[in-house]
């Protein structure tokens, strides 16, 4: 069993262990930038999750606000692995692919079908 590091902010670290190279506990990744907190929409077989979060912008002129919806590919660690469903934290990271710039650290609620 690998030994689990800490990542420098206050997440709960994974119970389970893994050998993923891109894994942020388990392995060399260091994590910066950007942090937010949004909803697994898709979950891919290449440890990839779609996660998309939501937000209400005014606009001033017609004194309404319009919705805007954002989302990001992130890569999702077998230690975590979070589902379809799940609220989770993701963190930004240095280029793991073409399109996956961040990481899932933590899960914070699990959806229950």
């Amino acid at each position: 069993m690998k030994k689990t590091k800490s990542i420098g902010i206050e997440v709960k670290t994974p119970s389970k262990s893994c050998e993923d190279k891109h894994c942020p506990f388990h392995s060399t990744l260091k994590i910066r930038g950007r942090g937010f907190a949004g909803k697994v929409v898709s979950k891919d077989t290449h440890k990839t999750a779609k996660v998309q979060w939501d937000s209400q912008r005014l606009i001033k002129k017609y004194e309404r606000f319009t919705k805007k919806i954002s989302k990001i590919k992130t890569h999702n660690p077998p230690c975590i692995d979070a589902n379809v469903g799940d609220m989770v934290k993701v963190v930004e990271t240095r280029p793991i692919s073409k399109t996956k710039k961040f990481v899932i650290v933590e899960v914070l609620n699990k959806w229950e079908q």
